[in-house]
């Protein structure tokens, strides 16, 4: 339900060299690799780091061919760990592999025959969200939050503070009033750097070069706390200081902890994973029915059972801000957007190699053309099919 009165909200986000981030990024980049040779790859890969050290495991079934050792080396080194000295380099890492097989019993419940309709991948729930927050309709504090470490990546890469490594992460607090976000209550920023800086000259650059570049400036206050490398020096990062593991990093990759969460990660996953291609589709309905007007803020779930191609429940919640009856929402939902996996992978154009990108920075309120799922394309039908001027 919505809140009333005043309120706060935080999100985080994390940059390219985080260690769950990392692997996000080597599992997305094979599926990649495979989806271009071949576009009907079942791919499940699963990516740990740690101290010189990547594993891949999972479950790939293609008629292409994926060079992990060459691969994986590449995704380090254009992340940024690039010399041995961080702990973890594309150079010395040790690159193992466990790939086997899909199980042949998911591939009899997926694989479309003359009999059988694709059906889902596996059994789950997913949700989609969008509201009136931001021109991206999505929360305030998670775009803020990706919004932060995506500078932090350019002014490490372009040298403006070459003292900067791969490692940080991101924190935003707002202050609501009621569904209207007021201001920056807190902004917390981690920033991995190299052991020649000076703690004073990394906080003032980070503030002027990051937090003020990227926050509003009718946002922040006398009253708003900025912390930056609060306990201080952050000199070891990435591998050598933490376990990164694909898939623990979904509320980033979502709405920041605002409205539901299936559970199931998107990395490294073909879109036959309903996990990942019924997630992008309910994000699709969201965003659509919020910019036509049906509702400010709309919430969508969708169910699936493994073999099967239809949804086995359509949920939604407008959190009273809907103009219209939540049934006749649903009737243009079932009318106007295709809901079976082979025809959501057809309508979003999802068998490309699209998905290392949506691998850091969040998979929704993007704007590269590769995100097909953020196109608000069907929202003057639906808004003229709702009744609406």
């Amino acid at each position: 339900m919505s809140r009333a009165g005043k309120h706060v909200f935080t999100s985080e986000s994390v940059t390219e060299g985080h260690p769950d981030k990392i692997c996000d990024q080597i599992s997305d980049s094979v599926l990649d690799d495979l989806v271009a040779q071949d576009p009907k790859s079942r791919v499940a890969c699963e990516t740990l780091v740690t101290t010189g050290l990547v594993l891949i495991a999972g479950e790939i079934t293609t008629n292409g061919y994926c060079d992990f050792q060459k691969l994986v080396r590449s995704v380090v080194r254009d992340i940024g760990y690039t010399k041995a000295l961080y702990g973890f380099d594309y150079k010395t890492c040790c690159v193992i592999s466990s790939i086997h097989e899909q199980s042949p019993d998911i591939s009899m419940g997926v694989d479309e025959t003359n009999e059988h309709e694709q059906g889902a991948g596996d059994q789950g729930i997913m949700f989609g969200y969008a509201c009136r927050e931001t021109e991206e309709m999505m929360p305030l504090p998670i775009i803020l939050a990706h919004k932060l470490v995506r500078r932090l990546g350019e002014v490490r890469r372009d040298k403006t503070l070459s003292y900067l490594r791969p490692d940080g992460k991101s924190q935003v607090t707002i202050e609501y009033d009621g569904d209207e976000p007021k201001r920056v209550e807190t902004i917390v920023l981690a920033a991995q750097h190299n052991a020649t800086v000076k703690m004073q000259d990394l906080r003032e650059d980070l503030q002027q070069l990051v937090v003020r570049k990227v926050i509003p400036a009718a946002m922040i206050d006398k009253k708003t706390r900025i912390i930056i490398n609060g306990t201080g020096r952050f000199e070891q990062g990435g591998p050598l200081a933490d376990t990164g593991m694909t898939g623990r990093k979904i509320i980033v990759d979502t709405y920041g902890g605002v409205g539901s969460h299936g559970g199931g990660s998107f990395s490294g996953k073909d879109p036959s994973k309903v996990d990942r291609s019924g997630s992008y589709t309910a994000r699709y309905i969201a965003k659509n029915i919020v910019a036509a007007g049906i509702a400010d803020k709309l919430e969508v779930q969708l169910a699936y059972a493994i073999g099967v191609a239809e949804p086995v429940s359509i949920m939604l919640d407008s959190f009273g801000t809907a103009k219209i009856d939540e049934d006749k929402i649903k009737e243009l939902i079932r009318a106007h957007f295709v809901l079976k996996p082979k025809a959501m992978i057809r309508a979003l154009n999802m068998l490309r190699p699209i998905y290392r990108k949506t691998a850091v920075y969040g998979h929704f309120g993007r704007t590269e053309p590769e995100f097909t799922w953020e196109r608000p394309d069907k929202a003057d039908t639906l808004r003229r099919d709702a009744g609406l001027r």
